[in-house]
């Protein structure tokens, strides 16, 4: 394992896109192959770092984070400093953000024009993610959340679909408008802690602010956070995106981006403002409870298939929400690893979407039928895709909506009830979709449609066996992130559950 390995699995993707823009254009049928070259690396170091990562320590906040790299100066004038890290959480979303950017290479194969600027900009994204989930100064956390922003807005804007404009100025406002709030509470912690952005030592000093003041700071950094997850009402840039989206870029953006929220969430509201945490977790179980039941019932109405996938995850993130709310082992265990789980699961959606779109040359879930008697491997690989969303028993879905539920059902016994609603829901779109497509006789215009290509088969294998041995064995994720997540339920104490 190279030392300073965090800084290696974050900036290796730039020097990737560095290769790719220097690339003579005689040589641009390489660009593909050297940008999945660039995911590798950062992919077999995340899998180092979940081998060696100390799962139990002495229960000191400090100590949980490993593999340091600082505080070095950077910026001397103003106490910002380089500084990396990571806990358990921190761990298991970088091996998710490797593993889905390798996968979203490999299906970037498809696209035919401007490859330079595509594989270039696709890998500055990968080091923004990268960057969030690393980052232990809050300085540089906010220049890796901001950077993720441009590469994103050209990926859509340039490779998306017809509308791509339109939905990338909107995601890229949304975003910009959260960010606004969050630069104003960064500021004001930065004086508050003794002009300084370390994260460790602004979650000590913020234990003397008053709780108006805590109050307004924590809805002010929500607002930012939650326009990624995205919770509602601030979830409506998202169908735009994911449809127009080429669909490697829905792909990172369901299975990675949508998580940097949360993560948000619970790395600077939870840590640094517990007392206002502890005292508005109401309301983040409310706006869970809207986002599965809203997101599930829009999702059933839809039919765009992608627009309904896009909407599927709206809703799951409302569990993730829902049991981060509790602040109970079970529940927050629950939501991050419904995280995990739901990039695992929303990646294979979008992937099977872009499959079936490669060749029908459209998403209409009325204008399929009987496609089961045709494309048997891609009816199953669908089909597993399905069931895991849904919550099927010996899936990966499953384990953390039960863990969410078990934990939210203790601090909020009505919203925890309203909310497992939408597991009926989710079934019922889901399965109505399926027979739409899959079931009955066979669209005459697709007797000839060809069933999943090698290329197709790499993409969605290592995921469906994810699905599959975390269904039935979750501790690889639990046992890695159970410590930190018990030490966060302490740190921030029980929550105010009176009439829920």
């Amino acid at each position: 394992m190279p030392s300073h390995i965090l800084s290696w699995i974050t900036f290796f993707p730039l020097i990737g896109a560095a290769v790719i823009l220097l690339l003579p254009k005689s040589r641009e049928k390489w660009v593909k192959w050297i940008g999945l070259a660039a995911t590798l690396p950062p992919l077999f170091w995340s899998i180092q770092l979940y081998q060696n990562f100390e799962r139990v320590f002495a229960g000191k906040h400090l100590e949980q984070f490993q593999f340091t790299e600082g505080p070095h100066t950077w910026i001397e004038s103003f106490n910002i400093s380089y500084f990396l890290g990571v806990d358990g959480i921190s761990i298991s979303m970088v091996i998710l953000t490797t593993l889905i950017s390798c996968i979203a290479m490999l299906a970037s194969f498809n696209i035919k024009r401007q490859l330079k600027a595509y594989f270039a900009l696709f890998l500055l994204l990968e080091t923004g993610m990268l960057g969030v989930f690393c980052s232990l100064d809050f300085f540089l956390f906010y220049v890796f959340w901001e950077v993720m922003l441009l590469p994103m807005y050209f990926l859509i804007g340039i490779w998306g679909g017809p509308r791509k404009i339109y939905a990338a100025i909107k995601f890229f406002l949304y975003t910009l408008f959260g960010s606004v709030f969050m630069l104003i509470a960064m500021i004001y912690l930065y004086y508050q802690a003794g002009k300084t952005f370390n994260m460790i030592e602004i979650m000590q000093a913020t234990k003397g602010i008053a709780v108006g003041v805590q109050a307004l700071l924590w809805f002010a950094l929500y607002i930012g956070f939650a326009i990624k997850i995205p919770a509602f009402p601030f979830h409506t840039w998202l169908p735009d995106a994911h449809v127009e989206a080429p669909t490697a870029i829905s792909v990172v953006l369901a299975g990675v981006l949508l998580k940097m929220g949360v993560y948000g969430l619970l790395r600077i509201n939870f840590s640094m403002l517990p007392e206002a945490t502890a005292r508005f977790a109401w309301f983040l179980a409310v706006i869970g409870m809207i986002n599965i039941i809203y997101g599930a019932l829009v999702a059933m109405a839809q039919k765009d298939l992608k627009k309904l996938v896009a909407y599927s995850s709206v809703s799951h993130m409302g569990y993730v929400m829902l049991g981060m709310a509790a602040m109970t082992p079970q529940g927050i265990q629950g939501a991050v690893l419904q995280m995990f789980n739901h990039g695992i699961i929303a990646a294979m959606l979008f992937l099977l979407v872009g499959v079936v779109y490669d060749r029908a040359h459209h998403r209409n879930i009325e204008g399929f039928g009987g496609l089961a008697s045709r494309v048997g491997a891609y009816t199953g690989f669908t089909a597993l895709a399905f069931f895991a969303s849904l919550g099927l028993p010996g899936l990966s879905g499953f384990v953390s909506e039960v863990l969410v539920f078990l934990g939210a059902f203790q601090t909020f016994r009505v919203f925890t009830i309203v909310s497992m609603m939408g597991v009926v829901l989710t079934a019922a779109y889901l399965l109505w979709t399926f027979q739409r497509i899959f079931l009955g006789e066979l669209n005459p215009k697709y007797k000839d449609l060809t069933d999943m290509d090698v290329r197709e088969w790499v993409m969605l294998v290592p995921l469906a066996i994810i699905v599959i041995v975390l269904g039935v064995w979750p501790m690889p994720v639990l046992d890695l992130i159970s410590d930190t997540l018990n030490y966060l339920v302490l740190h921030v104490g029980p929550v105010t559950a009176a009439g829920f």
